[in-house]
Order: C-alpha cells, then sequence, then structure tokens
C-alpha cells in the first residue's frame, strides 16, 4: 500500500505556512514605510517588496506537483 498525498490539501497547507512565514517581514516593512513616509522619503520599493510578500501564495496554485511545491518560497525582500 503507497501513501498518496491530495495535492489540493497540501497546497492549502502550503499556502498557510507561507501566510505566517511572511508576517513578519510585513511588519517589518510597515515600520520602514512608515519611517519613510515620516522622513518624506521615497515609499515605492518598500510597497514593491510588500506586493512581492502578498502574491507569493498565488503561485502555489500553478504547482502540479508534490516535488514542485516544497521549491514554492517567500521572495527575498531584504527584511
Amino acid at each position: 500500500m503507497s501513501i498518496t498525498v491530495n495535492l489540493t490539501k497540501a497546497k492549502e497547507i502550503k499556502k498557510s505556512t507561507l501566510r505566517v512565514e511572511r508576517k513578519p517581514k510585513l511588519e517589518a516593512l510597515d515600520v520602514l514605510y512608515l519611517k519613510a513616509q515620516e522622513a518624506g522619503s521615497d515609499t515605492s520599493d518598500i510597497v514593491a517588496k510588500k506586493k512581492q510578500l502578498r502574491d507569493a501564495p498565488a503561485a502555489v496554485d500553478s504547482v502540479s506537483s508534490v516535488t514542485d511545491l516544497k521549491n514554492v518560497t517567500l521572495p527575498d525582500v531584504g527584511v
């Protein structure tokens, strides 16, 4: 008897994991954003990084194998 993986369920678990992992990064970027706003600095880089983190779980939807699913990670945004 072999073990099979429910890919749909695995995708939902991976999305949840990515959301938990990105939370502290988004919070750190929020602080940087507020500081940049207060200083009158350009915030476009921070906004782009936050968008990358928000879009990361959607990458799971296009995966078609468990191996590919394991390779989906958050982008490195430097925080």
